[in-house]
């Protein structure tokens, strides 16, 4: 057992590396660097974007000056990720050709910086990272917290190497023991990172502000969201339920897509909203999401006590895939093979008390990963009760979002 959580007085430096391509890397990131920051007041967080770190290894920024980041992120906003396993293997492939580069980068790095502790929030590159930080600090601890619920493809995020592996869920802890990593150097947490706001208690009046925003406050309410930068399949779903039997409304979260939300403002049938803070209490106005299988946006549905209804084929990033797998097996939603059948989804959802049922069943999963994280950095960093599979203390200073509202 890991002793209770205490702000310590010892100071500490932590390194976090993470990307912007997608947005849940960082999101993550700055979500536990909160924590630490109230609770070990002490402990200094440098935020490391790795891409920037390594621009000059970057063969695309080399060539036409644009961040390769930027390009991943045009392509989920325009709904390209056909042949995104294509795609994969090619970063993956490029990352092995560039590796005496990106190593050299962050020898050069490391040789004036010592951390306490160096935590990767990035899958592909945890192999690399962890050869160049040996060879500059063979002792410090590296330690990767996976943002997915489990490794796919192979190599994703586990590389058969003697680090720290932070997992949250029970398959990625079975993937890392097959991998060959012992049982001191896993942990597992009760499920992915988020935000600190979700576990702000909230009082809501669903009724007024369902009417505040334009909506029927006695239609089942629907939130549709694709992430931080959107997608047109937002809109595509707002036309398929109104022309559908299904008499529901929907609030679509449209992030930093100002195209689509302009778009979808015109319709009486929805709700648009740009990108805001405000995720958690408009999803507590909702009673089901619609949206792509990720981590980041599925967990904080469920959190909100939100049932799922995700599609899964081959436009389907594949680090995605298992998430629906895991959706089904746990009865917390619907997964369809094409948005095209989003309305007998949705006619499903809401009958026969599954809507219901599969709210419970999400309700049950009290995640609470993003205060249960900082207290294995600690562990971490004094070198002791270092213990696989831990059962983290709970934390009291935070209550979960309480799902409350006056009709």
């Amino acid at each position: 057992m890991l002793r209770p959580i205490v702000k310590s007085s010892k100071p500490r430096y932590l390194e976090f590396y993470y990307f912007d391509a997608g947005g849940g890397h960082r999101s993550a990131a700055t979500a536990l660097k909160q924590v630490i920051a109230e609770r070990y007041p002490h402990w200094h967080v440098e935020m490391i974007n790795l891409q920037e770190l390594l621009q000059s290894a970057d063969p695309l920024f080399r060539l036409a000056k644009v961040k390769s980041e930027n390009v991943y992120n045009g392509l989920l906003k325009r709904g390209w990720t056909y042949g995104s396993a294509t795609l994969l293997r090619g970063l993956q492939k490029g990352i092995r050709i560039q590796t005496p580069k990106i190593k050299a980068l962050l020898q050069e790095h490391w040789r004036s910086s010592r951390p306490d502790l160096v935590v990767s929030i990035i899958p592909n590159f945890n192999k690399v990272i962890f050869q160049a930080l040996r060879s500059v600090h063979p002792d410090l601890p590296y330690v990767t917290v996976m943002t997915d619920i489990a490794d796919c493809p192979p190599h994703f995020w586990l590389e058969r190497q003697d680090q720290y592996v932070i997992c949250g869920n029970d398959k990625a802890v079975k993937q890392a023991c097959a991998k060959g990593y012992k049982s001191n150097r896993i942990f597992q947490v009760s499920g992915m990172v988020l935000k600190p706001s979700f576990y702000r208690a909230v009082k809501i009046n669903r009724r007024a502000e369902r009417i505040r925003l334009g909506l029927d406050p006695n239609l089942p309410t629907a939130l549709i969201m694709f992430g931080g930068n959107g997608s047109k399949e937002s809109a595509k779903i707002v036309k398929r339920l109104e022309r559908s039997k299904c008499n529901v409304q929907s609030i679509i979260l449209c992030g930093h897509n100002k195209k689509l939300q302009k778009r979808l403002q015109r319709r009486k049938s929805c709700h648009a909203i740009g990108f805001t803070d405000r995720v958690p209490e408009l999803m507590l106005l909702a009673d089901f999401f619609i949206g792509k299988p990720g981590p980041g946006c599925i967990s904080e549905a469920l959190h909100c006590g939100l049932p799922i209804i995700a599609d899964c084929n081959k436009r389907t990033m594949l680090q995605e895939r298992y998430n629906t797998k895991w959706i089904e097996k746990n009865k917390l939603g619907i997964v369809v093979k094409s948005f095209r059948k989003t309305s007998s989804a949705v006619d499903k959802l809401l009958n026969d008390g599954m809507l219901e049922t599969y709210r419970q069943n999400a309700l049950r999963l009290r995640n609470r990963a993003v205060f249960e994280i900082p207290v294995i950095f600690e562990c971490l960093m004094e070198r002791t009760g270092v213990h696989s599979n831990i059962s983290v203390i709970k934390p009291t200073a935070n209550t979960p979002l309480e799902r409350s509202a006056s009709i």
